[in-house]
Formats: C-alpha cells, sequence, structure tokens
C-alpha cells in the first residue's frame, strides 16, 4: 500500500489525538467520512496503525523519577540477549526497553516513585538477572518533547 497524503494527514492526526472524532478527522483532512474511515480501516490492516492508547500522566501516578539505565551485558549471544529481553519485559518499572550499538547492549527507560525504590529496582530486580555485566544510571530532569511517531 502506498501512502499519500490523506493517508499521512490521517497518521498526524491520529498519532496527536486518538479519540478524535471520525466526523471531525474525515472535515479535517477534507474527505467524506466513508472514504476517511475506509483508509483509518487499510492503513489499521496493513499495521501503519497498531492501536490507540491513552497517554498517562506518570507523575500523577507515582512515578516522579524518569531514569535512562545502560546495560551492557557480559557476553552477546543470543540466548544471553533473550533471556534477559524475556526478563525485562516483565518489570512494571521499565517503560521502554531498546537493543543498542555503542557501549551499552540495552537502554531502559524505568519510571519509579523516588531515588528508594529506583534502589530497590537495581539491587532487587536488575542486578539479579543473570549476564548484567554493567549498568549506568542517568536522571532525567525534565521531558522538554515526547511524541507518539515520528514525522511523516
Amino acid at each position: 500500500m502506498k501512502i499519500d497524503k490523506f493517508d499521512v494527514k490521517i497518521l498526524n492526526i491520529l498519532a496527536n489525538d486518538g479519540r478524535i472524532s471520525w466526523r471531525e478527522l474525515a472535515d479535517t483532512i477534507g474527505l467524506s467520512l466513508t472514504p476517511t474511515l475506509r483508509r483509518v480501516r487499510l492503513l489499521e490492516e496493513r499495521g501503519y496503525i497498531q492501536g490507540y492508547i491513552a497517554r498517562l500522566d506518570e507523575a500523577r501516578l507515582g512515578g516522579g523519577l524518569v531514569v535512562f539505565v545502560s546495560v551492557a551485558m557480559d557476553k552477546q549471544a543470543l540466548e544471553a540477549l533473550t533471556h534477559f529481553e524475556e526478563r525485562i519485559a516483565q518489570v512494571p518499572e521499565v517503560m521502554s526497553c531498546f537493543l543498542m550499538t555503542g557501549d551499552a547492549d540495552y537502554l531502559l527507560r524505568v519510571v519509579v516513585k523516588d531515588l528508594h525504590n529506583y534502589q530497590a529496582f537495581l539491587t532487587n530486580t536488575l542486578t539479579r538477572i543473570p549476564g548484567v555485566a554493567h549498568i549506568k544510571s542517568s536522571f532525567a530532569l525534565k521531558t522538554v518533547l515526547m511524541r507518539n511517531a515520528p514525522p511523516l
């Protein structure tokens, strides 16, 4: 499926407001309702739209501290990496996990209530995963920008 200018408009609008009404979406992109809905359904079926989510206020929900954690593994064998990924996916404090190039094997975005909870996460969870060789933590001072999708 080739994406045209109407599809790009739909994707950009839905990335910023997944709750927009279908009528308002159609009016905004300049198409009638039926073709707009057909395009949205095709974008969903083809995997361009993977779902709709609510963006939650992490600080209000008890997660006032955002930490980016670089994790280096003692070996990069597929089995070790797979085991780490399976374990880290079960940890509720980990919001994102990326396999990286460079000095660290993984970059985690961790959200916790405070420094005490981060220490507990480190000592009770992260350091107990087999194969973790080195951990480097960077604390976010403030969120400057967070987008749902890259520009099209």
